[in-house]
């Protein structure tokens, strides 16, 4: 079969080439792909950034397919199912964590598109307990961004505790600063999202998507709007969603007394300055929040089954396997707000 393989460590080594398919063993469940998100950590596995993706290793962890065959000890999914997977693919088992099912934080996980082989390809394999059978009324195309809309629910729902009538700061208008402002938004919150002149496009989208304000922070007063709309008070939650350092400490600057700041982003260096004397007096809950577990795919799914979230909305590139390179230099060059590959666009 075709995939987009990561050969070796480095800037760029990465080949379309022919691998075997993967085959359908024990509890694992083979899936003919339909369309595989292009996220921010495959841009960094392209660059070689990307510590966690173990090469030779075919890239991409969002997705959605067909099954097409199940392993012995499969015992609920069968062949034919529409599904999307979470992208754990092995725990420990016995750690904490693992106990807790909080499998994002399970020190030797494995996962799909960074030590095992994703789904830039025309199967993968995913162990049954990951992967999840769509509603029908869910497109595949949404579907493929399940896993980014889970880490916005782990974000906004579990970690940030959104209310009907919170005012919510996004930091961010790429694919998770989009998710993010979705979730708040089926929560009852009103979201204003922040980013920057570049961002014109994607505060359109945001905009057509239910985002209440989008504001340009190179031409507008962020924290002033903010006050204004709060009578004085402060945002009761920001999420950071950039990566940007001056973000999470205008998070900080913007957010109420006893409020939350939600870091979802990843900054350039381990060790950052951050305004820690507003973290105090204000007590302000300062929060982390890693990717998804599987609480945050169940809810992910009864968004979409509800259409209060609409994933595609945001999906601004397809393009087929063969011209990835076209996709990766698009995300790269921050056009759009979302790429997708297509792998078998006649799947239903």
């Amino acid at each position: 079969m075709k995939a987009v393989v990561k050969t070796e460590a480095g800037y760029d080594h990465m080949q379309y080439m022919d691998i075997p398919e993967p085959e359908a063993m024990g509890d694992l469940v083979k899936i003919k792909l339909a369309y595989s998100g292009i996220c921010g950590t495959d841009l960094h596995a392209f660059k070689g950034t990307y510590a966690s993706t173990k090469p030779p290793v075919v890239l991409g962890h969002e997705f959605s397919g067909i099954v097409t065959a199940v392993g012995p000890d499969v015992k609920n999914i069968k062949v034919g199912d529409r599904v999307t997977s979470e992208t754990t693919y092995k725990t420990c088992g016995t750690c904490p964590m693992c106990a807790s099912k909080d499998y994002n934080l399970c020190g030797n996980r494995q996962g799909i598109g960074t030590q095992i082989n994703g789904s830039m390809a025309e199967y993968l394999v995913s162990r049954e307990e990951s992967v999840h059978v769509l509603p029908d009324n869910v497109s595949l195309l949404s579907a493929s961004l399940t896993e980014p809309l889970a880490c916005g629910v782990h974000a906004t729902i579990e970690k940030g505790n959104v209310q009907p009538n919170d005012v919510c700061v996004v930091f961010g208008a790429g694919a998770i600063g989009q998710m993010v402002m979705q979730v708040a938004k089926s929560q009852g919150a009103t979201v204003i999202v922040a980013g920057l002149t570049h961002d014109a496009e994607r505060f359109e989208i945001a905009k057509s998507a239910g985002a209440d304000r989008c504001v340009d922070q190179m031409t507008e007063d962020l924290k002033a709007i903010v006050m204004e709309m709060t009578n004085g008070v402060g945002a009761d939650k920001c999420f950071e969603c950039s990566g940007a350092v001056p973000a999470a400490n205008k998070a900080l600057e913007i957010v109420r007394r006893k409020g939350t700041v939600v870091q979802m982003g990843v900054f350039p260096e381990a060790h950052e300055s951050i305004w820690t004397d507003l973290i105090l007096h204000k007590e302000i809950a300062y929060v982390g929040s890693r990717s998804q577990k599987p609480s945050s795919w169940v809810k992910s799914l009864e968004l979409l089954a509800a259409g209060t979230v609409v994933p595609e909305k945001i999906v601004t590139s397809i393009d087929p396997l063969e011209n990835w390179r076209d996709g990766f230099d698009k995300m790269i060059r921050g056009e759009g707000a979302k790429g997708v590959i297509v792998l078998d666009g006649s799947l239903k």
